[in-house]
């Protein structure tokens, strides 16, 4: 017997027009529909009309339930994947279940669709080219450590945030990237009160101390200029030159 499909799902961060005709269609005729949170996925659902057995799948039990689920696609099921909000995967539950169904030779197949970090950085203005996603900073161990690896990276920079943390975040990203660093701040993506302030992150920081924070958050932050970034290249050229000298020294 053929082995089923895992569908990854998409659904909307925000609008609920946002959710694309095949989404709704692989819903309807999944045999099998994992959700992050039942509540929230059984109101999209109902939303749409779609009737269909929910099962809870996220952080705290993916391992649990992972073996279910792998019995159910190499019976021949249909699965879909759908997290709160966005695709499944991106900062959201999804890797280790695409994974185990890869190394099982069972196909998986992601709709395209909606997620938060790609409005977020083409609305900003800065460069869309070429970017990296750090989704959330870890809170304690290893933050500022990851912090000091992106000082050089040139690329366009994406985090997301919580509201209650975003001040202290945009502090940290003063220290660490400069005041004049350019950046903008993304709220509440395809909802009603969608916002984007842009400017430096002394200026974003000064607005968000002003005005609290409320509801999703993303974080588009610039890489450091080429010039810079050059500058920082052969800085640490010469300081590997001057240490490649005294260590000679040492030796004679």
């Amino acid at each position: 017997m053929a082995s089923g499909i895992l569908y990854i799902v998409p659904t909307p961060v925000g609008n609920l027009e946002d959710m694309t005709l095949r989404a709704v269609t692989v819903l309807r005729e999944a045999d099998l529909i994992l959700a992050e949170d039942t509540r929230t996925s059984g109101l999209l659902l109902q939303h749409f009309g779609i009737k269909g057995k929910l099962v809870s799948h996220h952080k705290y039990n993916e391992h649990q339930t992972l073996g279910l689920v792998k019995e159910k696609l190499m019976a021949g099921l249909s699965v879909a994947l759908v997290s709160d909000a966005g695709t499944p995967g991106i900062s959201d539950p999804g890797f280790l279940l695409a994974r185990e169904c890869a190394k099982e030779g069972i196909e998986v197949r992601t709709l395209p669709g909606a997620t938060a970090c790609i409005p977020a950085i083409v609305s900003s203005g800065l460069p869309c080219d070429r970017f990296c996603f750090e989704g959330f900073l870890p809170q304690k161990k290893g933050r500022r450590t990851q912090l000091d690896l992106l000082t050089k990276e040139t690329r366009t920079m994406i985090f997301y945030e919580s509201p209650r943390r975003l001040t202290s975040t945009l502090e940290q990203f003063v220290e660490v990237f400069g005041p004049e660093r350019e950046c903008s701040v993304a709220r509440e993506i395809s909802k009603l009160h969608e916002e984007h302030c842009r400017g430096s992150l002394a200026q974003v920081l000064e607005h968000f101390r002003a005005v609290e924070p409320k509801g999703e958050i993303v974080i588009v932050v610039a890489g450091l200029p080429r010039e810079e970034h050059r500058e920082h290249r052969n800085k640490y050229r010469m300081e590997g030159t001057d240490r490649g000298e005294e260590q000679q020294e040492e030796k004679r």
